[in-house]
């Protein structure tokens, strides 16, 4: 691995908390966040952080202590998360859409003793409270919606209660800073380690390096701050530079987003955007996109799934700017392979990013040549710890320095990558593997198709053939066999769909991916 000489590691004793906040000690009177019900300048953002931690020491919880953070995006979320971190506690950023029997698994697993949690979701965590074995002693409720139980404080009198901590907790860089629970699509979610460094290392190289992002910025991110892509593009990164963000509570609709692009919501607009596929399909297919003189956008970037050619290209005719599409992941914390704003080739995800080594494996675990499929790997200072409690799944993810992504990618003669598909999503036809990506992009490029996912079904003599679900644009008509000519004048013929069905939504998980196993299991 060869990080770029210009890039210091963070010393030996390191809080990632205090080191943001040290980094904009110079303009206390910037806004850091902009939320729905105000701003919060750098310097108000120092002042809570430093009060959360106290707080938080002073409910008698100790170093490397979990706190459940459960919240919104919002101004109090940075808030809560430094905070916990500042204290040397671990704030364990959970997804806000998921249900009350998840938190009860995610409280009793973490052994959280605190909850920091946005008043709008409080009743979904007293369920959860109810129906688990948890150790929690204290809930800090932000914008409590209803009146609070004894055991619950308001997050405000929280923070005006207590004085604020003149000195960061003693961590380490190897310490454990946070966690996020991986969105697997099947089984139950793994609680993955990060230290103070790994977010260090994903802002220096990837925030810095590769966007190049500028104090003078404005970021905003469709993706919520409890994904790794979200929290790099609308906390760590934005903060590293100095810049502001733009904070959303609601679901990023396209109709949510517009009224922030056009600086609807505290008088700013975005200069960059972070998006998804789905989201960018969603957008450009609706009619209130705006028009490209009312927006300010100068760089966007996606991660979340593989950026179809025919999309990036629309947009960029749309918004006269590239999308800049690249890979992360939960265990990595953020994006390790990824085109440049400088350099986009569509219908790849680019190239690895400085400090991070790929590597793409056969079944044999040997390198694969250039041109075929393999399993990706990769070596960078950004990978996770661990699955908190599951020895299995960290053996089999966490390799000797490697971490195995479970995507299969294509090394192309330029040194880019091209996605084709996860490990378990790849199939087998004829003998010769298909990727289902590569189909759904070809699918997407017919005029009356939206949106499409491809998976495999069985034909009556039990062997494995393409089916496509597709939905088609408003409005929109077309037929099976057109679509199946289509793809075939486009791939080689037996790459194409022997099935297709045309359904009116597709299945996701909240970080908008299609769950393709629930397309399998429907047949």
């Amino acid at each position: 691995m060869t990080t770029p000489e210009h890039i210091q590691a963070p010393s030996e004793q390191f809080n990632f908390a205090h080191h943001l906040l040290t980094c904009n000690q110079a303009r206390p009177n910037k806004a850091a966040f902009v939320d729905d019900l105000g701003t919060l300048t750098y310097g108000e953002l120092d002042a809570r952080v430093k009060r959360m931690a106290a707080g938080l020491r002073a409910l008698g919880l100790r170093r490397e202590e979990r706190v459940l953070l459960l919240m919104h995006d919002c101004n109090d979320w940075p808030v809560s998360y430094l905070g916990a971190m500042y204290a040397g506690l671990v704030p364990v950023c959970v997804n806000t859409l998921l249900t009350a029997d998840d938190y009860a698994y995610m409280l009793e697993h973490a052994r959280a003793q605190a909850v920091l949690v946005s008043g709008a979701l409080l009743a979904t965590l007293t369920a959860a409270m109810t129906r688990s074995d948890h150790e929690v002693g204290k809930v800090v409720v932000s914008r409590p919606v209803a009146p609070l139980h004894p055991a619950e404080i308001e997050l405000e009198a929280f923070l005006q209660s207590a004085t604020p901590a003149t000195k960061p907790a003693l961590t380490q860089a190897d310490d454990a800073a946070f966690w996020l629970y991986s969105s697997g699509s099947t089984g139950r979610p793994k609680g993955t380690v990060h230290s103070h460094a790994n977010p260090y290392w994903t802002v220096e190289l990837y925030g810095k390096n590769i966007l190049q992002l500028q104090e003078n910025d404005v970021c905003f991110s469709a993706a919520k701050l409890f994904f790794a892509y979200g929290l790099g593009n609308g906390l760590t990164f934005p903060m590293g530079v100095g810049a502001t963000t733009i904070l959303m509570a609601e679901r990023p609709t396209p109709d949510a987003t517009f009224k922030r692009w056009k600086g609807e919501v505290g008088g700013v607009k975005p200069t960059v955007f972070y998006g998804a596929p789905t989201g960018f399909a969603g957008m450009l297919a609706s009619p209130s996109l705006p028009k490209k003189e009312d927006i300010s956008l100068r760089l966007v970037s996606s991660a979340g799934e593989a950026l179809p050619a025919e999309l990036g290209q629309r947009f960029k005719a749309y918004a006269g700017v590239d999308i800049v599409d690249g890979i992360g992941s939960t265990e990595m914390l953020h994006i390790f392979l990824s085109n440049l704003p400088h350099k986009v080739r569509y219908g790849t995800t680019g190239w690895p990013v400085p400090g991070y080594d790929i590597e793409l494996r056969g079944d044999d675990g040997q390198p694969v040549p250039d041109g075929e499929p393999g399993d990706l790997y990769i070596h960078g200072p950004s990978s996770a710890m661990m699955y908190w409690g599951n020895r299995v799944k960290t053996r089999e993810t966490f390799q000797g320095g490697w971490t195995k992504s479970g995507d299969k990618y294509v090394r192309n003669e330029d040194g880019s990558y091209t996605y084709s598909g996860r490990t378990d999503d790849m199939l087998k036809v004829s003998g010769i593997y298909v990727s289902p990506f590569e189909v759904e992009a070809t699918l997407v490029q017919h005029n009356a198709v939206l949106e499409a996912a491809v998976v495999g079904k069985e034909d009556v003599d039990g062997l494995t053939k393409t089916k496509a679900y597709v939905v088609l644009k408003p409005g929109q008509k077309t037929t099976e066999d057109e679509l199946k000519a289509f793809v075939k004048d486009r791939l080689a013929p037996y790459k194409y769909p022997r099935f297709i069905e045309f359904v009116e939504d597709l299945p996701k998980t909240a970080t908008g991916k299609i769950q393709r196993f629930k397309l399998r299991q429907q047949g």
